[in-house]
């Protein structure tokens, strides 16, 4: 599977990850996928309420996950995946993650430190593990 997202997108990404450092930031991605790839045509911003481990957990609100649910449908869009950061860890999925994910959707994380945003890669559900997607803008 391969990844698309306007730098647009990409770039409120990366606002979203510096302003909440070091906290992890989560949220939604919006689109469709089909034909090998997941076009992301919208991102949101979800509230983490994971308060006690937010440096290296998150927990997505649930109300802001029904938000972003009615303002897909209502852009004949889906659901395609979730995004979070990973304050000074790589972009790479953790255990918890792991047991978290769904299978069918895209997993995409975003490295950042003091100096901003170091990466962004993105992973998909296959079986137990989690296979790194292709990324462009």
């Amino acid at each position: 599977m391969v990844l698309e997202m306007p730098l647009s997108a990409r770039g409120q990404l990366e606002r979203w990850a510096e302003e909440g450092y070091p906290r992890e930031r989560c949220g939604l991605l919006l689109g469709q996928a089909g034909d090998g790839v997941v076009r992301v045509a919208e991102v949101t911003h979800a509230h983490n309420l994971d308060a006690g481990r937010a440096r290296d957990r998150y927990a997505l609100d649930p109300d802001d996950y029904l938000r972003a649910d009615a303002r897909a449908r209502a852009q004949r869009l889906e659901i395609v995946g979730v995004w979070h950061t990973h304050p000074d860890h790589p972009a790479r999925p953790s255990a918890s993650d792991r047991a978290q994910a769904w299978g069918g959707w895209s997993y995409l994380i975003l490295s950042v430190s003091a100096q901003g945003v170091q990466a962004m890669r993105s992973w998909r559900l296959e079986g137990k593990d989690f296979i790194e997607e292709s990324f462009r803008s």
